[in-house]
């Protein structure tokens, strides 16, 4: 055994000896030591820890559970020869376990029990997410009423970040899709001698529905995660209370402002994600089905309605709204911790994304069965 080997030695006498280092690298030995250690059975005991070199917090603990448990079978147990350091840091591992309350305690909750808890958290949730819709639309009804309240510098700050900075990566996203429609179209299209109708899978798929959901899953990810992290961030450190003691209101300050920005800067980037995914299919239109720019603008005239572009223009405002507000709820939601940050920026894209899908679907039930 090496001098820094944590162990406990027992004697007939009832006197356990601890020895060596007692500290996170050295304690897996002891730890096994005490799993499998027969004590004398109806014997105080002595722990001897003059043999003890280090004792850090691991070590303490170790220390302190091995004697709780010898005191619960109702042994008298004394410590002798213990350093200061030691013992104050035992005495300080001993008060924090006396404020934890044990497993034990946890009361059992049978399968009904467990599952109106799960109603009541999920209700509760429920109405908190109305009731931040409700004072959203008061707020936003307020503004609109008197738009010298709109902070509008804040408004441009976010039409930035959310739509010009976003430019490069929208561009590149879309243009690739329209790259890989057309890509994937023209091997079909080809077989049937139907090459011209490449414009037509291009130009309704893109401008109607896969321009929108693409501009709006990079802006969840993007931004509505930004939105969560940063009001979470301000809340945790307290900046919340601060804004509400200066006598202004959190949703006038920091939710108007970002959903504002984000209900025009999601219509623009849809139609240049237009621009630049038809581009895409038009490259590809001309390099594997010889069908020329001239020949697919003229086709585009014909084939892709108006309505088309509306209709994925039209969506765009509501999917920003849904992001934003999404976003923002996450981020007051943050209770307790920084760690709380990150699970509820993650919760923020992935409801966003799923409300986005869900009303791209009922939009496009609702319009097929009206004959759109």
């Amino acid at each position: 055994m090496s001098a820094q080997t944590a162990a406990v030695v027992l004697s007939d006498r009832g006197i356990a000896r601890c020895v060596g280092s007692w500290t996170l690298a050295h304690l897996a030995p002891v730890e096994r030591q005490l799993e499998h250690i027969a004590w004398p059975r109806g014997m105080d005991l002595v722990w001897d820890a003059r043999e003890l070199t280090a004792m850090d917090t691991g070590g303490a603990v170790v220390l302190h559970r091995i004697l709780d448990r010898l005191r619960r079978q109702g042994r008298h147990v004394e410590i002798q020869g213990l350093q200061a350091e030691f013992a104050a840091l035992l005495s300080r591992v001993e008060t924090q376990a006396e404020r934890t309350p044990p497993v034990s305690m946890i009361p059992h909750r049978s399968f009904l029990q467990r599952l109106s808890h799960v109603l009541d958290e999920r209700s509760r949730r429920l109405i908190t997410g109305l009731a931040f819709i409700g004072e959203s639309v008061v707020v936003w009804t307020r503004q609109v009423a008197s738009p010298s309240r709109v902070r509008w510098r804040m408004v441009l700050r976010s039409l930035e970040l959310d739509g010009v900075q976003a430019l490069p990566i929208v561009g590149l996203l879309t243009f690739l899709m329209g790259v890989v429609i057309a890509y994937q179209g023209a091997e079909q299209l080809r077989q049937f001698g139907a090459n011209i109708f490449v414009v037509d899978l291009v130009g309704i798929s893109l401008v109607r529905e896969i321009a929108p959901i693409i501009v709006a899953i990079l802006l969840a990810g993007r931004s509505g995660s930004a939105y969560a992290a940063e009001i979470g961030t301000m809340k945790v450190t307290e900046e919340l209370d601060a804004i509400r003691t200066l006598g202004l209101s959190p949703m006038d300050l920091l939710v108007m402002p970002r959903a504002l920005a984000l209900m025009v800067a999601v219509p623009l980037l849809t139609v240049y994600a237009d621009v630049l995914g038809v581009f895409g299919g038009m490259l590809i239109a001309a390099s594997e089905l010889q069908v020329s720019f001239t020949e697919f603008l003229s086709r585009f005239d014909e084939a892709v309605a108006l309505r088309h572009f509306v209709i994925g223009l039209a969506k765009a405002p509501v999917f920003a709204l849904i992001i934003a507000l999404v976003g923002c709820y996450q981020g007051f939601q943050i209770q307790g911790g920084v760690d709380q940050v990150g699970r509820r920026t993650t919760l923020s894209v992935v409801q966003s994304i799923f409300l986005v899908i869900v009303f791209d679907a009922f939009c496009s039930i609702l319009l097929n069965w009206w004959g759109w």
